[in-house]
Formats: structure tokens, C-alpha cells, sequence
């Protein structure tokens, strides 16, 4: 039986769906949110509920969310608690409780949808495709597979969301995410799809890239920076997508302080570095990193350094010492 035959059977079994999204969720996840409600609807689901923490703060995520007019609900820990027996609880684009979500670790899953890699995914239903260069790519297969009709808005943000997730199929695309694309293309709304992929930047996004530019150190081919404290947290991304443009680079990694956490950005099309493993490694004592040998990212909790908290010039200072330190040192690369 195909995975999207077992799904149908599953949601057919439930009386209620709620997706929760990973925090700060981007398009890829948001997509793939929206598609697998839209299965549970055809299974017979009224109302599915999409669930998120933290923040839409990148602009294309704003638009995304904004444009579509994607109903999210602030994640709510009694959604867990209080759920009955035939309340099925799905993950989309991330795989585990308590990593880059709020779920409670150990919770029961029902459903799992996700390409990132991961360890002993444990949910009644899993789909995890590590080779995949989007759950979106995923999510699509599952609608053309059911026969589900598309409409402009949802063919539309999963061909976003997949181009957005493999940079314009630049990145960890595979011939599923060209097929996946080829067929969505005649639904979409082209109008759509160009105002999604070209948002307005906000100025304090600007600011942030451009600390980023200006605190850059290179090691070898390695380059690190940090943005400082910063409310704009999709600004460390695209600055190390920036950054890793820059000549004689091949790995960009940039940090910065956002609310009580570090968040932590990494880009490297250097295949001797697996980006998502130096970021574990890195931090695992502290923090939750991970992602794949090209794209990574992290964040750690501003705890650690409690004792500097009250002056945000020492705290950024320490940080910014401690943490290059610890990339250095994971990366093999001496200080000096």
C-alpha cells in the first residue's frame, strides 16, 4: 500500500487533526500543513488546526502566511494534554517532541511527514525521506496519489514552498521535487507566485545583514559572524546565504542573539563539511543544532550566560567569543 493510502486510512479513523508546525515555521512546513489538512478534510476531518511557536518573522514567511491567509493558532500545551483517544497529532517537516518545538518530549505521535535527519522516529504513521528536497515535494505526491483537487492558493504555496526549500532547485533537489513542480505549475497563480518570492525588506533586516557583513572573520575557507542582539531572527539566514556568495569562501556560518536565545545559521556547499553535524557538535551540550550537510541551524538558550545578562555589550562580547570558539574548535581551525 502506498504512504498516501495508509495516511487517508488513518485520517479516516479520526475524528480530529491537529498539525503542529515547527517553530518559526517557514514555507516548506506551512505548505505541508496546509496539504495535509486539506487530506483530512477529503477523510472526512472537519476544521484541522494548525499549530505553531515563535515567530513569522522573515518577510517571505509573512507573505506567505499574509497572502494565502493561512489560519494558525498559537500552540497550546492543553491541545496535548486534554486530546481524546480519536484525536490524531501530526508533525510536518520536523520529526521530533521537544526539538524545535513545544511539544513535551515523549509525547505520543500519530503522524510524521518529514525530509530532515533524523533518529528513531517514533509516530503511528511515518514518512521520512532523508533524500527528499522538501515535505512539500512529499505532500504533493500524497494529493496527486488521492485524486485531491487542487486549488490556485494550495498548488501555489507548495510550489513556493519547494522552491523556496531547495533555493530555486539549486539545492538538495532530486527528480521528485522537478515531477512534484511540473505537475503543480498549471494550477498556480502566477500573480501569486511572483509576490511571494519578492516581499518588501524591512530595514531593520537590512541593519542586521549588514552587522553581519561588517563583524565577518574568515579561517581558511570558513567565515563566522554574528548580528549582535537582533529582533529580525530570518535575517541570520539570509545574511549566511549571503555571505557564503563571498570569494574564497565555502562555509558561512552566522549567530546572533534573539530575545533569550542564540540562533545560529549555517550555509556549506563545502562538501568535506556537513554543516548540520558541526552545529551538533558543536552545541550539543548546550543547545538543539542540526540540519543537513549544506543548511543547518540551532539555537541555544541564553541561560548559559545568565551571568552577563544585565549588560548586553559584555553579554554579545562573551558570546561572540565563546561561541566562534566552540565553532573553531569543532571545525579543526586554530584561533590564532
Amino acid at each position: 500500500m502506498r504512504p498516501s493510502q495508509r495516511l487517508f486510512e488513518l485520517l479516516e479513523g479520526g475524528t480530529e487533526l491537529n498539525i503542529v508546525c515547527h517553530n518559526n515555521p517557514d514555507p516548506d512546513c506551512l505548505a505541508s500543513a496546509l496539504a495535509l489538512g486539506r487530506i483530512a478534510v477529503a477523510a472526512g476531518i472537519d476544521d484541522p488546526h494548525i499549530f505553531y511557536n515563535g515567530d513569522i518573522s522573515h518577510q517571505q514567511n509573512r507573505a506567505f502566511v499574509n497572502l494565502l491567509d493561512i489560519e494558525l493558532m498559537d500552540f497550546d500545551i492543553d491541545v496535548i494534554r486534554d486530546r481524546p483517544s480519536t484525536s490524531l497529532l501530526a508533525f510536518v517537516d520536523h520529526s521530533t517532541p521537544g526539538a524545535n518545538n513545544s511539544v513535551p518530549n515523549g509525547t505520543s505521535l500519530d503522524i510524521v511527514i518529514d525530509h530532515h535527519p533524523s533518529n528513531d522516529i517514533d509516530a503511528e504513521f511515518v514518512d521520512h525521506r532523508e533524500h527528499i528536497g522538501a515535505a512539500a515535494t512529499i505532500l504533493t505526491e500524497y494529493l496527486r496519489d488521492l485524486d485531491i483537487e487542487f486549488d490556485a492558493a494550495l498548488a501555489t504555496a507548495l510550489l513556493f514552498a519547494i522552491r523556496r526549500e531547495t533555493l530555486n532547485f539549486l539545492r538538495g533537489a532530486t527528480s521528485e521535487e522537478y515531477d512534484a513542480a511540473g505537475y503543480l505549475h498549471e494550477f498556480v497563480d502566477e500573480g501569486l507566485l511572483r509576490r511571494l518570492s519578492a516581499p518588501p525588506v524591512t530595514g531593520e533586516t537590512l541593519d542586521a545583514i549588514a552587522t553581519a557583513i561588517g563583524n565577518r572573520v574568515v579561517k581558511q575557507s570558513v567565515l563566522i559572524s554574528n548580528v549582535g542582539r537582533t529582533t529580525e531572527r530570518d535575517a541570520l539566514p539570509q545574511a549566511a546565504d549571503y555571505l557564503a556568495t563571498l570569494e574564497g569562501v565555502e562555509t558561512a556560518i552566522v549567530f546572533g542573539i534573539i530575545n533569550d536565545g542564540i540562533q545560529i545559521s549555517a550555509r556549506s556547499p563545502d562538501a568535506r563539511i556537513h554543516a548540520g553535524n558541526v552545529l551538533r557538535k558543536a552545541f550539543e551540550d548546550v543547545g538543539s543544532c542540526g540540519g543537513h550537510h549544506d543548511v543547518a541551524g540551532g539555537e541555544i538558550p541564553l541561560g548559559i550566560f545568565a551571568d552577563y545578562t544585565s549588560d548586553d555589550e559584555t553579554l554579545i562580547a562573551i558570546v561572540r567569543s565563546v561561541v566562534t570558539a566552540r565553532l573553531l574548535a569543532e571545525l579543526k581551525i586554530d584561533e590564532k
